[in-house]
């Protein structure tokens, strides 16, 4: 059965398209119906099918992709190629999408934001501690622990590891990154010599899209607990695992840990887009 909700609380003067995406995208069309937008979906319901080409708004989930060829759609399975994304928008429809970018239509990555990006940092933050937590047999208070990259997730973290009594060491690469650090009274050091010295510590996070630990150091380090936080993972899991270390790779964070949270900071952070682009 095809799914079509429209408000009429004001006059709906843009049609907007949700595609795929998960329990966030749900929060963003109830709020979208509230502030009056005319919304279709297509593969967040089970039967939805939305026209993409007459929507002057197309809001796709986070993330946009996972496997690079169709778009992420988890509630229904559904199979909906990037390509016809591409085909459908026109040259003046705006294209709301996280972590990739579209040819056609006026493409905004919203993940690339602060205003989305700090605040999605923040569930991220409280998941990977209740991970550490549950993960080790010992309290976070007076552990040693290292967060690597100091980006956004990163310096949330790093601010509620401090306080929560652990001796934090954070590794960064920017001298202003090294500034911030000591002006918070934590340790740090150079992301690019990690690899030269003994990972002394008793939990490793890491936050970056690299891979930041080879097997050498996964060899020699005594950490019992490293909990990896990217999209494309620091390290080699099977390794890590074979070694006695209790490794775990947890992408998408805030959906697992507070979806509702989440949810209301995905769709306060479209719907500002939109408006602002009147």
């Amino acid at each position: 059965m095809t799914r079509r909700r429209i408000s009429f609380g004001v006059e709906c003067v843009k049609k907007v398209t949700i595609v795929g995406g998960d329990t966030r995208l749900k929060k963003v069309e109830q709020r979208l119906m509230t502030e009056g937008f005319a919304v279709d979906t297509v593969g967040l319901y089970e039967g939805d099918n939305g026209n993409i080409a007459t929507s002057k708004i197309v809001i796709l989930p986070v993330p946009t992709t996972r496997d690079g060829v169709n778009v992420y759609a988890p509630l229904t399975g559904r199979i909906i190629p990037l390509s016809h994304i591409e085909d459908s928008v026109s040259s003046d429809t705006q294209v709301l999408c996280c972590n990739y970018t579209f040819k056609k239509g006026r493409c905004t990555d919203y993940n690339c934001l602060d205003s989305y990006a700090l605040l999605n940092a923040v569930p991220t933050a409280e998941g990977a501690i209740k991970i550490a937590i549950e993960s080790t047999p010992f309290t976070l208070w007076g552990a040693r622990v290292l967060v690597i990259g100091y980006g956004r997730v990163g310096k949330i973290l790093a601010d509620r590891l401090k306080g929560l009594g652990c001796i934090v060491t954070v590794s960064a690469r920017k001298k202003t990154d090294f500034a911030l650090i000591n002006a918070l009274n934590m340790a740090k050091t150079d992301t690019r010599g990690l690899n030269d010295t003994p990972l002394d510590y008793d939990i490793i996070f890491n936050t970056v899209d690299f891979t930041v630990l080879n097997n050498r150091s996964l060899e020699n380090t005594k950490c019992k607990c490293i909990i990896d936080l990217s999209s494309k993972g620091g390290f080699d899991l099977d390794f890590a695992v074979s070694k006695g270390i209790t490794a775990i790779i947890a992408p998408g964070l805030p959906v697992k840990v507070a979806p509702e949270t989440a949810g209301e900071i995905l769709a306060e952070t479209i719907t500002q887009l939109i408006i602002q682009e009147g």
